[in-house]
């Protein structure tokens, strides 16, 4: 969420922000709810002085008078009512239209309506050459009894899968690999709830927009899609010390998601499944841009030295604007090779968001005797099951054996290769 003074002020800058990312958004409309809402503020505001002086008028009136302040008091009291009952609604609306104002991208950020129009920034590895036609991770994981999806699907129904054997010693492999190398470099490890609040969700921005791609139970909470959300509400309405920041967490969790809008994609194997694992980076920093970019660059690089760990070649893209959220300033994918398909796939998203998420969960920190609002930013670390499709694919033999990167090896008893048994 932006600040009203702050849109009224950069009014074309929103509009101009919003035409980049390709979402539709009348500031003018708000501007004038916003009007609505502070002429209708200032009324009400002035009637509840008012009938306050009637009654102290009322205490110490002569039996003639208090009769008419009375009457005065109920005409009063039924104006008030018909415009708090007003200011109600404007005021609903109002805090309907700012959180759907979209924040302002960074100019760096290219123009596209879709994510077909990302920019390639780097490469990282050689794309392998095999002396065989490369078997797809389906395959090569049934062919070694390293998943079942068919018992998956008629557990948990469409995208339900269940990791076994090496397969699931893998997949614990590069979460403690990853956690192990996001602990070195100074992060504070946590597990986070996947079962949220509304109030979290509507924090990190993830609602009203979002609510389509959510699973929701029957108690009107939510299953969170990424630990972001339980993280930065972790200092909601909170006052930080600045000496404190950046502060830095890499945070376990399951995810959930629906993966509405993509009936048709990637409906096979592990790539879009509905329930999964992530390790999340989330940064908190002062408020400075400069900081923020910095920060980003940082979380970027972090993922890339695991995935150059695990040896997977891969690319980074920044987002253009039709492909960012409604809160980030700017995005970054790191997209890892998928040798059966010849593509690069998504393994990680790396954005910044300024205090967008921060005024909405009320983050702040004192800076000489100020508070400000923080800054936030989060990257994931690793997503499983996705990325055994890249190391599983990028690591097979023409055997169907798969060679255990050397980074996991010491996670799997010293494992150096999993073989049909």
């Amino acid at each position: 969420m932006l600040d009203i003074k702050f849109i009224r002020e950069n009014k074309e800058l929103i509009k101009l922000g919003a035409k980049k990312k390709h979402i539709h958004f009348d500031v003018d409309m708000l501007l004038e709810l916003d009007d609505k809402r502070k002429e209708l503020l200032h009324v009400v505001e002035q009637k509840r002085a008012t009938q306050g002086q009637v009654g102290q008028k009322i205490v110490s009136a002569a039996p003639e008078e208090k009769h008419q302040l009375l009457n005065e008091m109920t005409l009063l009291k039924d104006d008030l009512q018909k415009e708090e009952e007003q200011l109600k609604k404007i005021m609903k609306d109002w805090k309907e239209m700012m959180l759907q104002v979209p924040n302002i991208p960074d100019m760096s950020v290219p123009e596209g309506k879709d994510d077909s129009e990302n920019v390639e920034v780097r490469t990282w590895g050689d794309l392998p050459k095999f002396s065989f036609e490369p078997k797809n991770h389906i395959d090569l994981m049934n062919n070694l009894d390293l998943v079942d999806f068919e018992r998956g699907t008629k557990i948990a129904g469409f995208r339900g899968y269940i990791l076994k054997n090496e397969g699931m010693r893998l997949q614990q492999a590069v979460l403690n690999y990853a956690l192990d190398v996001m602990i070195k470099k100074g992060f504070t490890p946590m597990t986070v709830p996947s079962l949220v609040r509304k109030e979290t969700l509507m924090g990190t921005g993830y609602l009203p927009q979002g609510e389509d791609d959510l699973y929701k139970t029957q108690d009107e909470e939510y299953l969170a899609g990424t630990g972001e959300v339980s993280t930065m509400s972790y200092f909601s309405d909170e006052i930080l010390d600045k000496k404190d920041l950046p502060i830095k967490f890499v945070a376990f969790s399951p995810c959930f998601r629906r993966e509405a809008g993509s009936h048709g994609k990637q409906t096979k194997g592990l790539y879009r499944v509905h329930e999964f694992f992530k390790l999340e980076q989330i940064v908190i920093c002062e408020a400075s841009h400069t900081e923020s970019v910095m920060h980003h660059e940082a979380l970027t690089e972090n993922a890339e030295e695991i995935l150059q760990g695990l040896t997977i070649p891969y690319r980074v893209v920044v987002n253009c604007g039709g492909d960012l959220g409604l809160g980030q300033v700017k995005k970054y994918d790191i997209e890892a090779w998928i040798p059966s398909e010849e593509r690069y796939g998504e393994t990680h998203s790396s954005s910044y968001f300024h205090d967008f998420q921060t005024r909405r969960l009320n983050i702040r920190y004192t800076d000489e005797d100020k508070k400000r609002l923080a800054h936030s930013l989060n990257n994931t670390a690793i997503a499983v099951p996705r990325v055994l499709i890249q190391i599983i694919e990028n690591n097979q033999n023409e055997d169907g054996s798969i060679t255990i990167p050397e980074v996991l090896r010491p996670y799997m008893g010293g494992l150096e290769k999993i073989t049909k048994k």
